[in-house]
């Protein structure tokens, strides 16, 4: 039977979990300034099996506004430059035949609300996954106290802890939301 600690444990991993998620987004979103993990989410298709860039090439940031993409194998350049021009990022790749560069431009105002707005949105779904674990350990807790292994008031104290819990994961939600906000309105 699991006990109300294990409960809480759980839910501190999986909440955890939400925030990674959300902070491995956010660095996918499009700044000012190249970072390599721009390109974290461009797949390519490598023989036929869709490939995350990283694995097929060295990716590095020389300059504050300029990415580089190396591959490993030379052969596959035509097919990392075309999954970077059809990704979302609005990057436009040009090669040596060795290496592509990309040149990360300025945002636009206009471009960088937009950023936000998919901030924010990246954001409360962290904060909905977050929500439902707590949902889910208040259904467990219930359980216990309708199976009789647990009283009303130790449901009530642990209740209260997944609550503090779950305040506690919201708000570092809501600090990564501002430091990425602040680092793409950042001109």
């Amino acid at each position: 039977m699991a006990t109300i600690d294990e409960f809480l444990q759980d839910a501190t991993r999986r909440m955890d979990r939400s925030i990674e998620a959300a902070r491995e987004h956010f660095n996918s979103v499009r700044t000012g300034r190249a970072s390599p993990a721009l390109l974290d989410r461009v797949q390519i298709d490598y023989y036929g099996q869709p490939t995350p860039l990283k694995q097929l090439a060295a990716i590095n940031a020389p300059e504050a506004r300029l990415l580089t993409v190396q591959p490993f194998d030379p052969g596959s350049i035509k097919a990392i430059e075309r999954a970077i021009q059809e990704s979302d990022l609005g990057l436009t790749p040009s090669n040596d035949g060795k290496v592509i560069r990309l040149p990360v431009p300025q945002l636009t105002e206009e471009r960088r609300k937009e950023l936000v707005k998919l901030v924010r949105g990246m954001a409360e779904e962290s904060r909905v996954a977050v929500r439902n674990v707590r949902r889910d350990v208040m259904h467990h807790l219930q359980e216990l106290v309708r199976n009789g292994d647990v009283g009303d008031d130790e449901e009530r104290r642990a209740e209260d802890r997944v609550q503090k819990l779950t305040d506690e994961h919201v708000k570092k939600i809501d600090e990564l939301l501002k430091h990425k906000e602040a680092e793409i309105m950042e001109v």
